[in-house]
């Protein structure tokens, strides 16, 4: 059953003329072979990843080339006016880290910062704000990357993205289709609608487009290092923008107030990942404040309860719903910045809790639709001395996060392996593009709860809640796969499908990817893509009476994943979006023939 008026033929129409339907046909989203490997959803940036591991570069060096990269091909899902989660996997010492440049929120923030008279505003309005802008970490986690782990400098990783900058590339299908969903945002900025409109239309496909701009802010980077951003000219440019928005004139949006403390404050956070098991494999996500790993683990322990190898597909998808429903239930309740808020972590990854949790889940039906399951109580199985009090779950109204981040990752033929996923949160951030920079600001700070009582609410200091998942999986201590999405709330239902559809359901890493998604969120409907409806998948599921919804016309896909196999022969599988985002792009160092 489909929510509301989903499907209609209008919405049909617009799909069957949306560019993203079809394949880019210069692009390759499969590969097999030895050596490096690289996957992402741009050609130009797993280009410049193997161009930095054929140099001989390592895996941290190679992701950084292609994150630099894509912050210039898909600049309104990323780029150094953001921030997000690297986890990396050294081989030699096998052991895992993960590098947090979430931005944080600047000094002023306060709980009521996005209330007015005891309102929450508007959430747009809260977008496109100078208030909106996080202090951005990209740069500094590159940085503690490439020093701590990396074998190359600034100058020599971000070399590819300058060229791409300057040079320029023809605006793609896809360039244009995100470019079209920002077109009202970038008209209310000088700066913004100066780069990436064309009398006040989104740049036309087939279009040279460059970013010099962008290209000035790299080399600055390459020469001045980490303080070239957070001190200096480029700072007080980011400064300028977030407290002085450079809007056209008549256009009013709310300034920020981020100071220079701000920016030379900022400090990126090394955490040790979030390590579960599930059938024998062990998994490792990201900590807190990004929700990923955590939601990630506790649905798969949900699911591990479970002999899904003599279930139907349909059996096994709809516990699939369900597990992730109440996952979301407890993520939405507990889970924030750990900075602020002591969350009982051991407690919800625990297998018990996962037993207490598999007790709500009906074999033969749905939850109860148009009612969101109640949070558990992980308390009981914390074990936890420290964390006396049990407060009660807070019952809130599920907010549709962005979507729109990019997700990339990369191994090297030492074994080294980086799944990164950042982001500037929003369509085009917060879609001031910094004068004389060329890069878009973030709108993090949206990420927040507006109001509480809630663990998420904004204050000074804070990282909001993420649902970024890069994740990485070993098998008998070696590494088996890696996959990671952008996506929103979705990043985590990807992740979770894809795990599913390739360890449950028996699925090459390639078709795990492009089946149809489904986003079970905790709320009264889950959110499916349009291929999904009517399908043999969805009939054979309709009588465990779920209900579907799709997103809007401009937006309608789930995620755009990519990933790694490492195969049991030595060889290298890289698969990225197969049928997503104009379909991804791999390479590996060393084809099989």
């Amino acid at each position: 059953m489909i929510a509301k008026k989903s499907l209609t033929l209008t919405v049909l129409a617009a799909l069957a003329l949306n560019p993203l339907v079809s394949f880019a046909a210069s692009k390759m989203p499969l590969a097999t072979g030895t050596g490096g490997a690289v996957a992402t959803i741009s050609e130009p940036a797993t280009k410049a990843a193997m161009q930095i591991l054929n140099q001989g570069g390592n895996a941290i060096d190679a992701a950084v080339a292609a994150a630099a990269t894509l912050g210039v091909t898909d600049p309104f899902s990323c780029g150094i006016g953001g921030g997000g989660f690297m986890l990396i996997y050294l081989a030699k010492e096998n052991r895992f880290i993960s590098i947090d440049h979430r931005e944080t929120a600047p000094r002023n923030f306060s709980p009521a910062v996005f209330l007015q008279e005891g309102k929450e505003i508007e959430f747009d309005t809260a977008v496109s704000s100078g208030m909106s802008v996080g202090v951005p970490g990209t740069v500094r986690g590159w940085h503690e990357a490439l020093a701590r782990y990396g074998t190359m400098n600034f100058k020599q990783v971000l070399a590819p993205a300058i060229t791409t900058a300057e040079q320029g590339f023809a605006v793609s299908a896809n360039f244009h289709h995100f470019n079209v969903g920002s077109e009202k945002k970038f008209a209310q900025f000088n700066s913004s609608s100066a780069l990436y409109l064309k009398d006040g239309k989104a740049l036309p496909v087939g279009m040279l487009f460059k970013n010099p701009d962008m290209g000035k802010a790299y080399r600055e980077l390459a020469i001045g290092g980490v303080n070239a951003f957070y001190s200096g000219k480029m700072a007080a440019a980011i400064l300028h923008t977030v407290n002085q928005p450079p809007t056209v004139n008549g256009v009013q949006v709310r300034p920020g107030q981020m100071t220079k403390a701000d920016l030379l404050d900022y400090e990126v956070r090394l955490r040790l990942p979030i390590h579960s098991t599930y059938r024998g494999y062990d998994i490792y996500g990201l900590a807190l404040p990004s929700s990923g790993g955590i939601t990630i683990a506790e649905a798969l322990n949900i699911l591990e309860g479970y002999d899904t190898k003599s279930m139907s597909r349909e059996q096994v998808e709809h516990l699939y719903l369900e597990a992730s429903r109440l996952a979301f239930a407890d993520r939405n309740a507990y889970l924030a910045d750990p900075e602020f808020v002591d969350v009982p972590v051991t407690g919800i990854l625990s297998k018990e809790f996962a037993s207490e949790r598999r007790k709500q889940i009906s074999m033969q039906h749905a939850s109860a639709l148009n009612n969101p399951a109640a949070a558990g109580d992980p308390y009981p199985f914390q074990n936890d001395q420290s964390i006396p009090l049990r407060p009660l779950p807070v019952k809130t109204v599920l907010r549709e996060e962005s979507k729109h981040t990019t997700h990339l990752t990369v191994s090297d033929k030492d074994g080294n392996i980086v799944a990164y996923t950042y982001t500037i949160e929003d369509w085009g951030g917060n879609g001031m593009v910094v004068p004389g920079y060329g890069f878009l600001l973030n709108n993090e700070m949206t990420d927040f709860d507006f109001s509480g009582p809630h663990p998420n609410v904004p204050e000074a200091g804070k990282r909001p809640r993420s649902s970024m998942s890069p994740t990485i999986v070993l098998k008998n201590g070696k590494p088996a796969f890696t996959v990671g999405s952008p996506g929103g709330a979705t990043i985590i239902t990807t992740v979770l499908q894809t795990i599913v559809n390739h360890l449950d359901l028996g699925m090459s890493m390639d078709k795990a990817l492009a089946a149809p998604r489904m986003s079970e969120r905790n709320g009264s409907t889950t959110q499916v893509e349009p291929n999904f409806v009517g399908s043999p998948q969805a009939l054979r599921l309709a009588p465990f009476g779920h209900q579907w919804k799709l997103a809007d016309e401009l937006d309608w896909e789930i995620g755009a994943a990519s990933a790694i196999t490492f195969n049991a022969d030595g060889t290298v599988t890289a698969a990225s979006e197969p049928v997503r985002h104009g379909v991804g792009s791999v390479l590996v160092q060393k084809p099989a023939h």
